[in-house]
């Protein structure tokens, strides 16, 4: 198993050695671990210093357009591993975490396994309001997802692996959708790769392992409403790229179950909590909705921009060393 490993900024760099640390005192042993960096030559220069005398760690710069997409497919391109993990880089993964991911490619139909994210506030908890139903906001395992090792329709990038089969029936991650440094949070280029994948090859599984575990750093700036708005509404921006590329039907499945049974059971949650006079039961309830229709709203505002040819995304195929 190859470890691909996005980095785009120097104001990270005690995260980025605290990943590949995590990846280094695996149980399971990773072939290698790629630093990809984004267009950022000082970083990409005192990474290759840090790292030089590491044979088993290789920096490398993004030979594609500047963004998280073309990071990941420039890694896929470079890595020798039959199976690819990717780790974002302000993440910790815990020493069994390739061991359980690798488990899962026991059956061969498996193309893809991802694991459980759990978030790290730079408070020290959970801001009181912030609903665990939209954990995915902060890059995190949201509550509705189902316990165990199961089957899904798509994995989440932050901690997920793919068999390198899998780019090579399907291509890489689009370019388009995903994220640019600290440009507006978009996301969802593993939803469409994902639905593209399975596309591609008929009978394919892929699964998430919550055993195969990551400590998400949430930084300050991300615990406050103004960044969950700004990316609930990012995200409806991507869900219409990728609804317009895949069919509303494929692309937003498990959205549908997601707004219509787990997202009322936590209104409830809420205002039962607020009933009982328990801490931020309002502000969770308020903040559910809030965030419905500010991703709603960013749909609606990405279909038209979509239908108007004002917003694009590209698939290249991986045409890497390893071949």
């Amino acid at each position: 198993m190859s470890v691909v490993i996005c980095v785009y900024t120097e104001d990270r760099w005690e995260d980025i050695l605290a990943a590949v640390a995590s990846v280094r005192e695996q149980s399971r042993p990773a072939l290698e671990t790629l630093l990809v960096v984004d267009h950022n030559q000082a970083l990409l220069d005192r990474l290759a210093r840090e790292y030089k005398e590491a044979g088993d760690v290789r920096v490398l710069a993004n030979a594609g357009p500047r963004g998280l997409s073309a990071g990941r497919n420039t890694g896929i391109a470079a890595a020798h591993g039959e199976v690819i993990a990717f780790l974002d880089d302000d993440a910790v993964a815990e020493r069994d975490w390739l061991r359980h991911l690798a488990e899962g490619y026991a059956d061969p139909r498996v193309m893809a396994v991802g694991g459980r994210t759990v978030p790290v506030w730079a408070s020290g908890r959970r801001p009181v309001w912030f609903p665990e139903e939209f954990d995915w906001v902060v890059g995190c395992t949201y509550r509705g997802l189902p316990p165990g090792r199961v089957r899904v329709r798509n994995v989440l990038g932050g901690n997920a692996s793919f068999r390198r089969i899998a780019f090579d029936a399907a291509g890489g991650f689009a370019t388009g959708i995903g994220r640019d440094g600290d440009k507006r949070p978009l996301g969802c280029e593993e939803t469409e790769l994902c639905i593209r994948l399975t596309r591609a090859v008929p009978g394919a599984v892929l699964l998430i392992d919550d055993r195969a575990v990551i400590h998400h750093r949430v930084p300050a700036g991300r615990e406050g409403f103004g960044y969950f708005r700004t990316r609930t509404y990012a995200e409806g921006l991507s869900k219409a790229l990728v609804a317009r590329s895949v069919g509303a039907d494929k692309g937003l499945e498990s959205e549908r179950r997601y707004a219509t049974r787990v997202l009322p059971a936590g209104v409830a949650r809420g205002l039962r909590d607020a009933v009982l006079a328990r801490p931020g039961g309002a502000g969770r309830a308020g903040a559910i909705v809030a965030g419905v229709l500010t991703a709603a709203g960013g749909y609606v505002v990405g279909s038209v921009r979509a239908r108007r040819g004002g917003a694009t995304f590209s698939v290249a195929p991986i045409e890497g060393e390893s071949r």
